[in-house]
This record gives C-alpha cells, structure tokens and sequence, in this order.
C-alpha cells in the first residue's frame, strides 16, 4: 500500500515540476528511451523467450521493430503536433483569435498485458511520454521476465517519478486503481476493464480501454482462395493464436470451404513443419490455466488438422475445427489460442446478421475480390478495425488509430492518435480590446426579429 502511494505521489511532484510540458524534454525522452531498448534489445529478446517461447524474429517483427517505428515518428513529428492550432473564429468575436492548446492531463496510470508485453507497454507509454505526462505502468505479472527488464530500464535510464513500473499481480492492481490518477489507459479482458471503469468512474477520471472479443474472418467464394488461406494461417497462429486481434472464427462460404481446408493445412505445414510443436517459430501458451480452457474446445466438431498438444510443454498444434455451431463452447468467448473454429454460410446478408447479433469485434477481415460484397461487410457490419484481403496489419500502421467499439472497447491510439489520446485540447478565445458590441450588454434593446437577423448575420 505504501510502496504505491508513494509512487504516485513521486509521479505527480515530478510532473508539478512543469518540465514534462517542455517538447524538447520529452524529445530528449524519447530518444533516451529508443537508446536504452537497443542497448538491451539481446536481454529484451531473451525475456520474451523465457515468458512465451518467442523466436528472434517474432520478437522483433511484432514488438520492437514496432517500437522503433513508433518512436520515430514521434521524433520526426512531435514538434508540429504540440503546437498549438488557430482555428476559426466567428464573425461575432471580429477582432479575436481562437487556438487550440495540447497538453498533458498529468499522471497516466497504464496497464498492459502479457501476449505482447514490449509492443503494448510502450507504445502507449510513447504517447504518453510524448505528450508531456509522467507515468506509472503496470506490466502483467504472467511475463515476469520481461516486466523485470522493463523495470532495470525504467530505473537505470529515467528520473525517479517520471517512468515508474509497478510490477505485482492482481492486488496490486486493484491499489493502484484506489488511487486518483488523471488518465487510465487499459489493454486487456473485458471483465478486468470493467474493473478498470468501474475504479475510473469513482475519481471521473477519463480512460481508454482497449479489449478484446471474437474478430471474424469472412472468405467469400470471389476470393484467391490460396493467398486468403495463407494470410489468414498466418494471422491466426502468429504467437499460437494468442493476439487481440487474431481471426477468431471463420466464416466461409460454402463453396470453397473445402479447397481452403486443403490450402490451410498445406500452409500449416510450410510454415511449421511435420511436427508444429517442435518449430521454432511457434510458441507456447501463457499459462496451464488457459492452456487447460482450451484444450476443451477440442472435443466438439470435426477436426481438419491438429488437435495435438504437450501438455508438460504448454503446447498445442494449430488446429482447424469444421461442423461449428453458434452454441459451442468454442464460440461462447474469445478463443486466444492457436483454434480456428469454422462455419460455413450460404449468402453474405447471412453474415452481416449473425455479426452484428454479436458483440462488437474488436478487428473483422473479410477476403473477397468482389467490391460489392467488401462494400457491404464495411459498411454493414460495426468493428473496430480491419483489413480487406488480409489480416493483423491494419494494426501495424502509425497512421491508422487502433481502438475497438461497444465491448471490445472505447478510445483510440497509435502515431498521432495516441498523441491526442494523451493529451487534453484546451480551447482559447483571445478576444479583441478594441472592438465591444454595445449590444451583448443589458439592458437588452434588440428585438427578437431583428437580433435573429444579427446572428443570420455574423
């Protein structure tokens, strides 16, 4: 209790410090913190090894390249986006000037998860470093190695108050939501952000969640059947399954169905060999506790390929089930693993309604090369994100904001859009001295005819 209250009161004395609104100090920031992540990029990369079993390549393709990536863009265009903006003024306040002022809303507490723990610890805390706040981030306590290492690089390369990592399981979450803090950002369950609004709404303080939920991937009979089959492997067993915004669920039309099984598993193999659970680039489930959850879902439909598991290992083999139904287990919740369940539909008006009577996806992927049917899915179907003939990637642009809808969660960022998530837009009249309409003082002489005239007006 007093570990944390302390490291909140340290976080707020060093923003009252006002250096963090400088841009050139955050600047200065975040190159220190791109310096000290390639100084121990080898001891980052081990650390994801030992949590998840992650290769070399996966380490670095979807969280440090990320990284990278992401920090330079702030370093390129953080001097524009903190400076304030003119905007209109209306012809009433002749004489003035309006902007419209960035600034940091103060202490952000963050939270971030275990699947990928560099990718989505820093990159909210790019955007909220880079918007001038000070910061406490709370890694998850199921990748303790990591967690670990970001906590030496925190320490060893920051002032004290400034980057603070709070590592712990659920208790200590649950003290550092006892405390006020000026912004919450969350990634994780939708149970826990629950937990999260809940707290948030106690102090009213604004929060971004970003949750998860069953992200469709819909394969109409106009797609290339061979590269929709590749694509959608690929992003479906990408760190075992075990992505927010993997495919969790195949719809596919039922005319192709078969030829996409024969491509999957031909997929499968080229990409992790005669024996998946040896591969080096397929790793392994979290913990015993989901390992166990899913391997239940193996008992119900007809199993096209896998269904393997080491269960001293924490291992399952990437596995596609057909002859699904809505009711399954497999369907009930978020898969997070390395399962593809599948469902077969005969028109596309058949997948809007069984979507939409669904809670809103956090990511939809729909692989078609009919315009009409891609217009239709875009514009019918409410998600957060996605791609058209591909899947994941809209993810991995700065330029696109990342965010979910309804229960797979509020609020957006990346690139820009996490500048501006973080950062609070003070509106700002400054108004003339030398122009006064007489006739915005009482006593009020203008009729209503003609004041309504005057506003036609300005």
């Amino acid at each position: 209790m007093q570990e944390i209250k302390a490291a909140v009161k340290k976080s707020k004395d060093f923003f009252a410090r006002g250096i963090t609104r400088e841009v050139a100090f955050r600047l200065k920031q975040l190159k220190t913190l791109k310096g000290a992540l390639e100084e121990n990029e080898a001891l980052i990369i081990e650390a994801m090894s030992q949590d998840l079993g992650k290769s070399y390549f996966n380490s670095y393709v979807t969280e440090l390249g990320l990284v990278y990536k992401e920090i330079d863009l702030f370093l390129k265009n953080l001097n524009t986006w903190a400076n304030r903006k003119r905007v209109k003024t209306p012809l009433m306040h002749f004489g003035s000037r309006s902007y419209i002022y960035k600034e940091p809303y103060g202490t952000v507490l963050i939270f971030s998860p275990w699947n990928y723990p560099l990718q989505l610890s820093m990159l909210p805390l790019i955007g909220a470093i880079a918007a001038g706040n000070t910061v406490i981030l709370k890694p998850s306590s199921q990748t303790p190695d990591t967690s670990s290492t970001l906590e030496k690089i925190g320490k060893n390369y920051f002032p004290p108050g400034y980057i603070t990592f709070i590592k712990g399981g659920r208790e200590k979450s649950r003290l550092l939501l006892e405390e006020k803090f000026d912004y919450i950002f969350f990634t994780g369950s939708k149970f826990a952000g629950r937990k999260v609004m809940e707290a948030a709404a106690y102090h009213l303080t604004p929060v971004t969640l970003e949750l998860g939920g069953k992200s469709p991937c819909i394969l109409d009979r106009e797609a290339d059947i061979d590269l929709a089959a590749r694509r959608i492997v690929w992003g479906k067993y990408l760190n075992s399954g075990q992505t927010c915004i993997a495919p969790d669920y195949l719809l596919v039309h039922e005319g192709v169905k078969e030829e996409f099984f024969k491509k999957a598993k031909g997929y499968i193999q080229k990409f992790y060999g005669d024996k998946p659970l040896e591969s080096p680039d397929f790793n392994q489930i979290i913990n015993k506790k989901h390992f166990e959850r899913l391997i239940k879902y193996l008992h119900k439909g007809r199993l096209i390929t896998g269904g393997n598991f080491d269960e001293d290992r924490l291992y399952i083999s990437p596995t596609i089930i057909d002859q699904v139904t809505w009711e399954d287990p497999v369907m009930e919740e978020e898969i997070f693993g390395p399962i593809l369940p599948v469902l077969e539909y005969k028109n596309i008006q058949e997948v809007v309604e069984w979507v939409n009577n669904r809670s809103t996806p956090l990511a939809l992927y729909i692989f078609s090369n009919n315009k009409k049917v891609q217009k239709t899915i875009l514009e019918k179907i409410q998600f957060g994100g996605g791609c058209v003939n591909d899947t994941l990637f809209h993810a991995s642009s700065p330029y696109l904001p990342f965010g979910g809808l309804g229960e797979s969660g509020m609020g957006a960022y990346h690139g820009e859009t996490s500048f501006n998530t973080f950062s609070h837009e003070k509106s700002i009249l400054k108004s003339s001295t030398f122009t006064d309409f007489a006739f915005r003082y009482p006593p009020y002489k203008l009729n209503l005819k003609l004041l309504k005239k005057v506003f036609k007006w300005l």
